[in-house]
């Protein structure tokens, strides 16, 4: 399709920009902030490019007042950001820390007075690691505690707050963090994988209804998945069976009984080998299926896949790592291959094709659902030029393409309210330490001063008119 020469978004559209806690705040021993399972990981030898840590991060803790100033020169309607739980409730259960909470006060407040809305998402990945010493998202009782510390933050920040989020992309939390195990807690045990994902679906019920319980009506709850665009290498039927247990795998095991109330049968069937499910208890899908008023859509690249024994260990859905150890619980007979086209520092391929058909999915799978694209970005290898400007064109145009994608979605029909760039500034980027970086500001790792990048301009410029600047170079 052609684009047209002038992208022209809604006029109420939320234009904003992501983070999360373990990525940007640094302080991770102050005002009594335990360990969360990042920090075990991060420090643990190997696990992370150059054993690089997010103790300091970009050290957001003490310069949000300055990152929001930044936010509202660039004219950003909202800020995405994620609660540390073990900053809120150190040991993940019990009573909050109120200076913990003090900060997320102190944060909110600085946003509201630039005039731009803060959106929560209460877990980003980072469980406290007590939590996890006692078995984590494997066990049961972990959700009861989410649910426990969605209620605290919920009662202390619903007043101010009108967007939450419970949960940003369970599946990484369970596939990478028990499955593959790239991210933390590093255990590689497929049952507890699929342990994990149904637990991680009751604490996002669970944590649903003890919001409703103490918020405003007038809030919206939403949730984040990282849901992936699986497509067949070809029209065989082997390799559309494929897609399917992918499909399941990556997608259906949250969306069936968050949006619908159950779980796929074919996903009970692909996995039949692994787990029997056992641990699903009379009423908790009913638990996990709870009103939403929004979904939040993340993405960065679609998958391909065959039917082919022997090669399941590779890539997750979106591209993002490998390992000896397979993400895909009972899909050994199934490879990913790479996808061809232009591809950002991640290796991951540009297709914002991919960005127009999960939107379109999620208006069929969830009508009358109001939609966000709460993450969508690119890494690029961004150096400052002697007079200390930062111009990535390739961000530039790869926003432009991917929010045109949005804008044909919108045109078809399609709920979509705003868009959240990820990320807001170059930061500690998991497993992959400082080396990729996805901010439209350049975070100069030194001294942590920031510098919007020629992205940042782009955007901004597109927030405050509505209207996608060409994708042009930027000026030498």
């Amino acid at each position: 399709m052609t684009e047209p020469l002038t992208v022209t978004f809604p006029p109420a559209f939320l234009w904003g920009a992501a983070t999360s806690a373990y990525q940007i705040e640094g302080a991770v021993r102050e005002d009594g902030r335990t360990p969360s399972i990042w920090d075990t990981f991060s420090h643990t030898p190997g696990k992370t490019a150059g054993g690089e840590t997010g103790d300091i991060a970009v050290d957001h803790y003490h310069r949000y007042r300055d990152d929001v100033a930044l936010m509202a020169e660039l004219g950003l309607g909202s800020y995405r950001f994620s609660v540390s739980w073990s900053r809120v409730q150190p040991t993940g259960r019990g009573p909050a820390v109120q200076v913990g909470l003090d900060f997320y006060r102190r944060l909110t407040d600085e946003l509201l007075a630039a005039g731009i809305k803060p959106a929560i998402t209460l877990y980003h990945w980072d469980l406290p690691q007590e939590l996890e010493d006692a078995g984590g998202w494997p066990e049961r009782d972990t959700a009861y505690r989410f649910a426990e510390y969605a209620g605290i933050v919920g009662e202390a920040l619903g007043d101010r707050v009108e967007h939450w989020i419970t949960l940003n992309e369970p599946w990484c939390s369970a596939f990478l963090g028990y499955g593959s195990g790239v991210h933390a807690p590093g255990r590689t045990d497929p049952a507890a994988t699929l342990r994990a994902a149904h637990h991680l679906n009751l604490a996002h019920g669970l944590g649903a209804s003890a919001l409703r319980s103490v918020m405003p009506a007038r809030n919206q709850l939403a949730i984040s998945l990282n849901s992936s665009v699986v497509r067949p290498l070809s029209q065989d039927p082997a390799d559309l069976a494929a897609v399917r247990k992918i499909d399941d795998l990556a997608n259906g095991v949250f969306h069936g009984p968050i949006l619908h109330g159950a779980y796929p049968p074919s996903l009970f069937a692909a996995t039949a080998s692994v787990t029997d499910w056992s641990y699903v208890r009379d009423g908790d899908l009913a638990a996990v299926h709870q009103p939403l008023d929004a979904l939040g859509l993340n993405y960065y690249t679609p998958a391909l896949v065959s039917a082919a024994a022997g090669t399941a260990a590779g890539p997750r859905a979106d591209g993002h790592g490998s390992s000896t150890h397979s993400p895909w619980p009972g899909a050994d007979d199934v490879t990913f291959h790479q996808t061809p086209g232009e591809r950002t520092e991640m290796g991951w391929t540009i297709d914002p094709t991919g960005l127009h058909e999960l939107i379109m999915r999620y208006s069929r799978e969830a009508p009358g659902l109001a939609l966000y694209i709460t993450e969508n970005g690119a890494a690029y290898d961004d150096k400052p030029d002697p007079d200390g400007n930062v111009h990535d064109p390739e961000r530039i145009a790869y926003l432009h393409g991917h929010l045109s994608a949005v804008r044909r979605a919108i045109s078809d029909g399609a709920d979509v309210r705003g868009y959240y760039l990820w990320s807001l500034m170059d930061n500690f980027e998991w497993a992959y330490g400082y080396g990729k970086r996805f901010g439209a500001v350049y975070v100069d790792y030194a001294t942590l001063a920031r510098t919007p990048k020629a992205s940042a301009h782009w955007y901004a410029e597109a927030a405050r008119t509505g209207t996608l600047p060409p994708a042009r170079p930027a000026a030498a």
